[in-house]
């Protein structure tokens, strides 16, 4: 069994969105379904809007359906994009 990196891009539905929450909140998310938070940080979008980039580590046989609609519920999420997922062990 393996392991598979995978990274979210979470867009706020606005610039006041606190994104040190939002990120607290993602961490405990990626944790609950057994992910190694590995790295987060802010991405700049277009007129002040930043985004969330998600980083995590888990199992290749992993669901990850759950996780993105949880993810996408997230109070002040306006949308989540995988953008990135590959084989890394």
């Amino acid at each position: 069994m393996g392991t598979t990196g995978v990274k979210y891009k979470v867009l706020p539905e606005s610039t006041d969105t606190n994104l040190m929450e939002l990120e607290e909140k993602a961490k405990k998310l990626v944790e609950k379904f057994n992910g190694i938070n590995k790295e987060y940080y802010e991405e700049p979008i277009a007129f002040g809007l930043k985004a969330l980039i998600v980083f995590f580590y888990c199992d290749e046989d992993q669901e990850l359906e759950k996780l993105e609609n949880e993810l996408q519920n997230l109070e002040g999420v306006s949308s989540i994009q995988m953008i990135d997922m590959r084989k890394v062990g």
